[in-house]
């Protein structure tokens, strides 16, 4: 499908998680994703001009199965956003600052090679695997 990306649609994902709090701390305050709407049983985030909304679903949360991307156990389930370069190493350096713990450290992989990315993963709170990804050259984003 070739989507005109200068008016490219904001995507929307629902996801699970243990508590509304721990969402809001870590989405909101953590990732600075402004909030949206909000019930007793879910919040959305403007998370990078997307909507994302944490659902309250205690029995829904936590990471499972991975698979083998470049030497590293990337989760299977995981959503994100890719960035430009220097936002995220600033994110990066957020995050490290604030002692996030990384179950796949901010690194570079695929190093001279098209789909050369810079990326780093972490849970929230609830277990839900997170990738921030950037590319020096956007271009090759969907590069083969």
């Amino acid at each position: 499908m070739n989507v005109n990306k200068s008016a490219m649609p904001p995507f929307h994902l629902a996801f699970p998680v243990h508590s509304l709090a721990a969402a809001r701390a870590f989405y909101g305050e953590l990732l600075g994703c402004p909030e949206g709407r909000a019930s007793d049983e879910w919040v959305d985030f403007d998370f990078y001009g997307h909507q994302i909304v944490a659902h309250l679903a205690p029995q829904e949360t936590g990471r499972h199965a991975t698979s083998a991307v470049d030497g590293d156990a990337v989760p299977v389930r995981h959503f994100g956003v890719v960035l430009s370069v220097p936002l995220w190493e600033t994110l990066a350096d957020k995050l490290t600052r604030a002692g996030t713990k990384f179950i796949i450290e901010p690194h570079v992989r695929f190093k001279g090679e098209v789909g050369e990315q810079a990326t780093m993963f972490f849970l929230d709170p609830s277990g839900n695997a997170v990738e921030i990804k950037a590319f020096a050259d956007m271009a090759s984003l969907f590069a083969k």
